[in-house]
């Protein structure tokens, strides 16, 4: 073969790897895209189904007051007396804007977060058609994160809420919101990752996704693309203080849970079943011979609640709510956290190696409390209940029994054990939860516990 016959051939090759390669890269564009997109004059567009949908996502903005010791000059005593600046930090209006979903357009409901409306004076939610309105509080749920609010207006578009457990990783969504002040604004992404948690919210259970969520978008919607609302923007990780790609969004599910009963009760009345729980290991999971490496154990159950009656027992591991699996003690307390007092519930357990299948009826709060309802920070991460009869010191000592301490929490921070026995708060004696409870609830200021630990008592000062 002569040296031109094989520079041809090499040409030709070449050529055809070429095509081959700009056909693969084609495809690999187009692969970003559903298969279904609408197209205009040849481009995908988004634009029809933004259309019909962003007439229901408003603008939320927000006026309260807020002290200024939030600028760290005020926490310095040196800077204080220097420049002779009162102790008590005064109060400064505040205006804050948020985003909302109306989701009732014949009740005038939008949904939105808690944080974007707590100590609220005055809420005034814009339309996208510039309308202007001020809003009631019709409800707030810190636990989860969720407000509602009703305006008095007529031609207004709304947004259902969609079926969010139907929603995959790598599934296409828009984020619709208000970033920054700046108006309406649209991002495309796709659900990078489901039931994520961690975020310092009582009840988590986000859609992670990677369409833009900046400041300001806190409340808006996050849709699919056949437009159904399967999401609320609440919160983003931003180490530089705008979107790195990482963002969370209420479920549609949770969000419609907790509206029914804000509608009902203006708040929300959650179900307990009376246990205490720990998470299971692999190692435990070894150690108590489990054939799973994921669930809750239960350590002790409440004598006369839901789960007594229910027929749980210390030692039953916990591996299913309603057919969803629980991987940790924390996804079991999710999960009836969200159940109204009375909702039947199914779990599915191992008990000495068997698996079984018990119905339980949610029972009412009390026996149990979670310290992230109350007004103290610093005891979130902390689970309290009654002393039980079977404790060592029933009937010898006052007070409430500390049984379980999150790892990290604001409660292990503060100091607080497992197994500590609160007898007093701010030198008032508490008996039970329910005391424990209402003295937290009005507190605002130090928060002095009065702890016996072992044959030791301590006190523990909370600012």
């Amino acid at each position: 073969m002569s040296k031109q016959e094989s520079q041809h051939i090499g040409r030709a090759v070449m050529q055809k790897w070429s095509a081959v390669m700009l056909v693969m890269t084609s495809a690999l564009v187009f692969a970003q895209w559903p298969a279904e997109l609408p197209s205009s004059g040849g481009r995908p567009t988004l634009s029809p189904l933004l259309k019909k949908v962003t007439p229901a996502v408003v603008n939320v903005g927000v006026q309260g007051s807020t002290s200024r010791r939030n600028n760290p000059l005020y926490n310095d005593p040196f800077f204080r007396r220097f420049f002779n600046v009162p102790e008590q930090a005064p109060s400064r209006p505040r205006q804050s804007v948020g985003s909302g979903v109306i989701i009732d357009a014949d009740e005038g409901y939008i949904l939105t977060n808690h944080h974007v409306i707590n100590k609220a004076t005055e809420i005034t939610v814009t339309l996208s058609d510039g309308r202007e309105f001020t809003a009631e509080l019709i409800g707030s749920d810190e636990g989860t994160d969720v407000a509602l609010l009703q305006v008095e207006a007529e031609n207004l578009n709304e947004l259902k809420l969609g079926d969010s457990d139907s929603v995959e990783v790598g599934d296409f969504v828009v984020a619709i919101g208000n970033p920054f002040g700046l108006g309406q604004t649209v991002t495309s992404g796709i659900v990078s990752a489901l039931g994520r948690s961690g975020l310092n919210i009582d009840y988590e259970d986000f859609i992670q996704t990677d369409a833009s969520i900046n400041p300001g978008n806190s409340g808006g919607a996050l849709i699919d693309f056949d437009g159904n609302l399967i999401g609320i923007n609440t919160a983003i990780i931003a180490p530089s203080g705008g979107n790195v790609g990482i963002g969370f969004a209420i479920p549609a599910k949770l969000a419609k849970g907790i509206v029914s009963q804000l509608v009902e009760f203006g708040g929300v009345k959650r179900g307990v079943l009376g246990v205490m729980i720990t998470t299971v290991t692999p190692a435990l999971a070894e150690a108590l011979d489990l054939d799973v490496e994921n669930g809750a154990l239960i350590n002790q159950v409440v004598e006369d609640s839901a789960a007594q009656a229910a027929g749980l027992l210390a030692g039953d591991v916990v591996i299913a709510v309603d057919g969803t699996p629980i991987d940790t003690a924390g996804d079991l307390r999710n999960r009836i956290g969200m159940k109204r007092v009375d909702d039947d519930v199914n779990l599915k357990i191992i008990r000495e190696g068997e698996q079984q299948s018990i119905n339980a009826k949610v029972g009412e709060p009390g026996a149990t409390m979670l310290a992230g309802g109350t007004k103290i920070e610093k005891l979130k991460g902390a689970e309290f209940t009654n002393i039980p009869p079977d404790h060592p010191q029933h009937g010898q000592v006052v007070g409430v029994l500390v049984t379980t301490v999150e790892s990290g929490s604001p409660a292990a921070r503060s100091g607080l054990r497992q197994n500590d026995i609160v007898q007093a708060v701010n030198n008032r004696d508490v008996r039970s939860v329910d005391e424990l409870s209402n003295v937290l609830e009005n507190v605002n200021a130090t928060v002095v516990l009065k702890i016996q630990r072992g044959s030791s008592t301590i006190v523990i000062a909370i600012q």
